[in-house]
């Protein structure tokens, strides 16, 4: 039986919820930040570290891949502790090893730092989608998600220009300071998390007889829950084999100058911020499968104009940037509202897990095999990103099919879900 949520939408509990959200926005806003960085400094640890495309797609991975296995190693007790205590442990450990980044002395060393990181930041995107999917009620749970998932806007608003300027106009620090940025902000959020997010302990009481490994194992292959993983996989490769590239391919091909990259992600950011709340509220209203196809279809545009872009206005890469922010984060709002509804409350830390890793892994992949297709000129152009950007636009088409078979559990139990599902 699934556990009842914590907020149920009395007048009593919507300040709660609010304070709730809020938390759980900075936790994403955080680690989000921490991850999404790297891309736009990129030229910068090119240039400083002395490093090639492959190694920075290395370093990019790093994170991904350490979070990817920490998240298959989550499914064996995340759903063993109460959630509130597990995260803001989880969350603490992540602000140590983001400052471990800001001090790392080398290229190795930041490999090892940024890999600590992913272990116990990489996790929390999962458990913060969990921890609504517990609380928020199906019929908002679209909403709250999109409102947590504003956290991605904020930190292209306001956390990476801000990082960006602190990058350049601290030349002492450099690459250092965003990280040490992070650490600090993420002192702040921890404590406000300690204060507003509610024990949640509904799924505590699932004993199962057979052992934790074959309750794991179970979940890992049942077939509807595979299909999830197929359809998250592909989601990421449509995005992080793009993703990671563009400020080079910018900054190198299309002749924007690098204190414009800062701007390039406001504007997107800026327009994400708005946006994520109302895809949330249609994707409740009309449906979360349409809703996902309508914005999984129309974002092949932009990924196709920036992998094939030649050096054009500064206003016309604004505007391909900002579409493209809009509609890659946007269909990921629909797809985890349905994800998380998959399976019972009481395996969804397990499973989400899993999905998590499924994420961090194929985000993993996307950028080392991509850092391995494009190349580098002696002029520093960037070759082959074009080759990148139709295999993104193959993978995108292929979730508008997919997410036809996603199955979630509540949605089968009423016609009205059940047809929202043959959209």
């Amino acid at each position: 039986m699934s556990q009842a949520s914590v907020f149920n939408g009395s007048s009593a509990d919507v300040k709660k919820e609010k304070l709730f959200l809020l938390a759980l926005s900075g936790i994403q806003f955080t680690h989000i930040l921490d991850f999404m960085i790297m891309m736009p400094l990129g030229p910068q640890f090119i240039r400083l570290l002395n490093i090639n495309t492959h190694q920075f797609g290395l370093l990019l991975s790093s994170y991904t891949f350490a979070a990817a296995i920490s998240g298959l190693l989550a499914t064996f007790y995340i759903d063993r502790f109460e959630r509130r205590k597990l995260l803001l442990v989880f969350y603490a450990l992540f602000a140590i090893a983001t400052l471990a980044c800001g001090l790392a002395p080398s290229y190795e060393t930041l490999f090892i730092a940024r890999a600590l990181a992913g272990c116990f930041g990489g996790i929390m995107g999962s458990m913060v989608q969990t921890i609504v999917a517990d609380a928020i009620p199906f019929e908002r749970r679209g909403k709250a998600l999109g409102t947590v998932m504003a956290a991605f806007s904020v930190s292209t608003v306001a956390g990476v220009p801000l990082s960006l300027f602190l990058a350049n106009h601290l030349p002492v620090l450099n690459w250092r300071a965003p990280f040490l940025f992070i650490a600090i902000v993420s002192t702040a959020i921890l404590l406000l998390g300690y204060r507003y997010i509610p024990t949640i302990s509904g799924h505590l009481g699932n004993v199962n007889p057979d052992g934790r490994f074959k309750q794991v194992y179970r979940v890992f292959i049942e077939p509807k829950n595979i299909t999830a993983y197929i359809f998250v996989a592909l989601i990421m490769i449509s995005g992080f084999s793009v993703i990671p590239y563009i400020a080079l391919y910018l900054t190198a091909n299309v002749g924007i100058a690098d204190s414009y990259i800062s701007l390039i992600y406001l504007c997107g950011g800026l327009a994400t911020l708005f946006s994520s709340r109302f895809i949330g509220h249609w994707a409740d209203r009309y449906g979360k499968v349409r809703v996902f196809r309508i914005l999984a279809i129309a974002g092949l545009i932009p990924i196709l104009t920036t992998t094939n872009m030649a050096p054009i206005p500064l206003w016309l890469v604004l505007l391909n940037s900002t579409l493209f922010f809009v509609l890659i984060s946007g269909r990921m709002i629909p797809a985890m509202a349905m994800v998380s509804q998959v399976v019972d409350s009481k395996i969804r830390g397990t499973f989400m897990s899993l999905i998590g890793s499924t994420q961090m892994l194929a985000s993993g992949i996307a950028s080392v095999v991509a850092g391995m297709v494009i190349s580098k000129t002696p002029t520093g152009q960037i070759l082959h990103y074009e080759i990148v950007g139709y295999g993104a636009a193959i993978c995108g088409l292929l979730t508008c099919w997919i997410v036809g078979y996603i199955h979630s559990r509540d949605m089968l139990a009423t016609p009205q879900h059940h047809l929202e599902i043959l959209e």
